[in-house]
């Protein structure tokens, strides 16, 4: 039996019913298809192919036209599955009317079902016209690759309080903005439940997540006790 495509009104009602949601990353065609035939609902079309396919030293150089790209050929493969594209650095920063503009793009010109971007508060108002411009958006805050140099490198964040507060924040505040789940990277694993429960869409999950053998302890950040105290 064919997998019907989930739509994003069915991720949020999943996540009211304390459903986790599966997706996986692919850059092509092959990928794709295999994908298409497990039960996995979602595949992000990531600008990690700058490094795991263009051989890129990060995300930075990626471009809009290589996005295009590489969901074209996974749009075909996968017309089963929700597909999401991955703004590139700088597609989205420059000013509200191009980051329209270019997440139009990798939905008319890619085919994808909806558009990621990394970012927290500074993100709010892009990512509110994006949805009032009828544009789906999937958030990502925490380790944020595209802007890692800032953050001293691909390192844990909001082990602190002032961190983890800030990260609370800027997760309600995407919410209110319209973003229809949001990408939780590399944070100790106590925050990411905590904002787990204090917004009302789904965080981005892994393959084995249905099963709960992910995230394990191995996978997992941990924080102080005392700092996640002051949080609640």
């Amino acid at each position: 039996m064919t997998k019907q495509k989930v739509s994003i009104p069915q991720l949020k009602e999943w996540t009211e019913q304390g459903r986790k949601i599966r997706m996986v990353t692919a850059y092509d065609y092959p990928t794709a298809l295999l994908v298409d035939k497990s039960e996995i609902e979602v595949i992000l079309v990531g600008d990690s192919l700058g490094m795991v396919v263009l051989g890129y030293d990060g995300t930075v150089p990626v471009t809009m036209d290589e996005m295009v790209h590489h969901i074209k050929p996974v749009v075909r493969g996968a017309r089963n599955t929700l597909i999401v594209g991955d703004m590139p650095f700088m597609s989205y920063n420059v000013s509200l009317e191009k980051a329209i503009e270019n997440a139009g793009r990798l939905m008319k010109e890619g085919g994808a079902d909806c558009d990621k971007l990394e970012g927290g508060l500074a993100m709010v108002p892009v990512v509110k016209a994006l949805v009032d411009g009828g544009i789906p958006v999937m958030a990502h805050i925490g380790l944020t690759p595209q802007t890692a140099s800032q953050l001293g490198g691909f390192k844990v964040q909001g082990k602190d309080e002032a961190a983890a507060q800030r990260m609370l924040t800027e997760a309600m505040k995407l919410e209110e903005a319209g973003a229809f789940s949001i990408v939780l990277e590399a944070i100790p694993a106590p925050l990411a439940k905590l904002i787990t429960q204090k917004v009302g869409i789904p965080n981005a999950y892994a393959e084995e997540v249905a099963s709960g053998s992910f995230p394990a302890a191995e996978h997992s950040f941990t924080m102080k006790d005392e700092v996640l105290k002051k949080l609640y």
